[in-house]
This record gives structure tokens, C-alpha cells and sequence, in this order.
């Protein structure tokens, strides 16, 4: 009888993990907005707002790794979620409420660095010398043909500031 009821208990514990590991990454994927650093891309409330344009030359590019500021914790959660339920197929008894802490724990350390691993963008530190003598440096996703000697607009005012290939001045 005890057998059977510690059975049960735990295909309950694991339905839960897979149902809250399910209910994360939806509410990852459905709720949160995903940050760009993209000289390209403007958000809902920056688009339709009056900017600032000065034109320079590039005179520095020095590649940088942009990161999110902080983690979403979904990884944690559902790594921790799928490492219990697979250290819930190990063994049995003590062994096996040990194995499914241990997976837990390893589980939600192992989701947590991939996503930070995904959370990282290449980038580019641009130091721009700009046509009023002023030198300014901008860090960005590295997604702008751009090189030292390149004509540039330094586009501020509405959000980020932005450094794209001048197509006039």
C-alpha cells in the first residue's frame, strides 16, 4: 500500500513540473518583449517620434558582446522542472527523492547559463567623430555595414541612439 501510494505521489510531483514547466515558457514566449539593440528596429512607441540626425566619420569599431540585463528565470524554472522529472526515473525510495532534488537542482543551474548563453547578441562599439568636432561612442548590434573612414548618421532623441550609414550630409 505504501509502495503504491508514494507511486502516486509522485506521477502527481511530475505532472505538476510538467504542467509549471509548460505554463513558464508560455508565459516567456506569449508575455515578455525581447529587447533589440538593433540600429534597425523601433519599438511600437519610438516609431512616429521626431529625432535628432548628426552626421560624423567612423573613426574606431571594436566588436563587444551585448547582454540582456538581467534573467527571465524561465530557464531555472523549466531546467529545474525537466531535471526533477528525470531524476525521478532513477532508482527508487530514498534514492529516487534524492535523485530528483539533485536533478532539480543541476536541471534549473543547467536552464539558467543557456539562457544566458542565449541572452548574448554580438556587437559593435562605434566611436564616431562627429562634423562638430564632438567624438561620441555608441554600442550596438553589429547588423550596420560600417567601417573606420565610413560616412554615418548618429539618429537621437526617441529611444536608443543609432548609428547608420549616412545617405546624405
Amino acid at each position: 500500500m505504501q509502495t503504491t501510494n508514494a507511486f502516486t505521489t509522485m506521477k502527481v510531483f511530475q505532472r505538476l513540473a510538467i504542467v509549471g514547466a509548460v505554463l513558464a515558457i508560455s508565459i516567456h514566449v506569449s508575455g515578455c518583449s525581447t529587447p533589440s539593440a538593433s540600429a534597425g528596429v523601433y519599438t511600437y512607441g519610438q516609431a512616429q517620434s521626431e529625432q535628432i540626425v548628426r552626421f560624423g566619420t567612423v573613426t574606431g569599431l571594436r566588436p563587444v558582446v551585448i547582454q540582456k540585463d538581467r534573467s527571465s528565470g524561465v530557464g531555472m524554472i523549466a531546467g529545474g522542472a525537466l531535471g526533477g522529472v528525470a531524476g525521478s526515473a532513477v532508482g527508487g525510495g530514498t534514492g529516487r527523492d534524492l535523485a530528483i532534488v539533485g536533478g532539480a537542482i543541476l536541471g534549473a543551474l543547467a536552464g539558467e547559463k543557456i539562457e544566458e548563453q542565449a541572452g548574448k547578441t554580438q556587437g559593435v562599439e562605434i566611436t564616431v567623430r562627429l562634423d562638430n568636432g564632438e567624438t561620441r561612442v555608441i554600442a550596438q548590434e553589429d547588423d550596420q555595414r560600417l567601417a573606420i573612414g565610413s560616412r554615418v548618421q548618429v539618429i537621437s532623441g526617441a529611444g536608443p541612439v543609432r548609428v547608420v550609414p549616412a545617405s546624405g550630409g
